[in-house]
């Protein structure tokens, strides 16, 4: 196992969106937070020769190609970071637990939750840490509310309402890996429904014990089928074959749950929901006050406080952006006021999982494996619900 002293090599598996988004975080790292430790940018591997040959020279990466094995169980390596679509994610990152090797996983943990069991299992066994990309964790309004609420600012918590909202999944989109299921798992409710379940479990510290009932719809049957290697990361702009094909995941998912501390709670996600581009939302509700964010306001958290007198009660709106009043992660940026944007909750998340490679603690608690595992218990007993028509209790 490397000195975790020494600097950390990383291989990236993965060159589109979350590519992007992981090599600017590891390329930054250290130049905001040098106490953290040193990221060295090693290998990228990818499917296309020409196109990981561009992006690793556009992004810093000391060495390209198209062999993710090679690269996942390279002996320099230290940490492999799996930045690619989620029925994948088994094989690769167990493959590079099995060399040995720190682990860092997009989320979902996989598309299925068979797969993340056998993540689990096999990071039991390795030699390496495992993390997950949960970056939402660390914005530093969300990571504040982490911070107020296990310190008791809600006390007893009555219930949660959150929502994860995108309007770039129409009719005009074409079929993209997230719109297939045997790839993707599962639509919106895999990629946004598991952010905010993370986020609700983050900050409350309670676990979804019980799923009461589940709604899953398909909206568009039907999409344009993509040239190989055409179309964005996201709303898929790129030449069509021509053709139509199924879409085999869910547009919508919504779903209601039970805390373990007896708390209700509800979530929604859609890519239809027309109006809104990147609206991760949430607000959870105590005895003693609440909580609220909106990622597109982001450098803002609202909170209501019961102690105050009630000629005063009412949502306060923090301006989350002051370091030198314990602003989480915000010592490392800018003066107050300059807010930061979707890039820096990856670039503190590499600068915690540097520190914990280093032997040291993160600002707040970071997601491995078995974590990551629960919020997978939730997407799939959420779909098994919307599906049976009936109430699934989580083991």
């Amino acid at each position: 196992m490397p000195n975790p002293t020494n600097p950390i090599n990383v291989a990236l598996i993965g060159s589109k969106f979350m590519g992007r988004a992981h090599s600017n975080a590891w390329l930054n790292v250290g130049r905001f937070f040098p106490d953290a430790g040193q990221a060295v940018m090693h290998t990228v591997a990818a499917r296309n020769a020409k196109e990981v040959q561009a992006f690793a020279e556009q992004w810093g990466w000391a060495n390209a190609g198209t062999n993710w094995r090679e690269a996942a169980t390279d002996a320099e390596v230290d940490l492999v970071d799996v930045a690619t679509p989620n029925h994948v994610h088994a094989e690769q990152a167990i493959a590079a637990l099995e060399a040995g090797k720190h682990v860092v996983c997009e989320k979902p943990l996989a598309g299925t939750l068979a797969d993340a069991k056998a993540m689990v299992d096999a990071a039991e066994v390795g030699g390496g840490r495992t993390f997950v990309w949960y970056n939402y964790r660390r914005v530093p309004a969300v990571a504040l509310a982490h911070r107020l609420v296990q310190n008791g600012l809600l006390g007893r918590i009555y219930h949660v309402r959150a929502a994860y909202l995108q309007s770039w999944g129409g009719p005009d989109t074409p079929l993209l890996w997230r719109f297939q299921g045997d790839v993707a798992g599962s639509g919106a409710h895999g990629d946004l429904n598991a952010h905010i379940i993370d986020a609700v479990r983050f900050i409350t510290g309670e676990e979804i014990v019980r799923i009461d009932g589940a709604i899953e719809h398909t909206f568009i049957e039907e999409r344009a089928t993509l040239a190989e290697g055409a179309g964005g990361e996201i709303a898929g702009a790129g030449a069509d074959t021509g053709g139509m094909g199924e879409s085999t995941v869910d547009d919508a998912v919504m779903f209601m749950g039970r805390l373990s501390g007896g708390g209700l709670a509800s979530f929604e996600a859609s890519r239809l929901a027309t109006g809104y581009h990147n609206a991760n939302r949430w607000e959870i509700h105590g005895e003693k006050g609440a909580v609220r964010f909106d990622f597109e306001r982001m450098n803002e958290l609202e909170v209501y406080d019961l102690d105050h007198d009630g000629d005063r009660q009412g949502w306060t709106t923090i301006d989350v952006t002051r370091g030198g009043d314990g602003h989480p992660y915000m010592e490392a940026w800018w003066p107050d006021s300059h807010g930061l944007g979707y890039e820096h909750g990856f670039v503190n998340q590499a600068a915690d999982i540097l520190t914990m490679l280093g032997g040291g603690q993160p600002l707040v608690p970071m997601p491995d494996f078995a974590d990551a595992y629960r919020t997978q218990q939730v997407l799939d007993a959420a779909l098994t619900s919307a599906r049976e028509g009936q109430a699934v209790d989580i083991g």
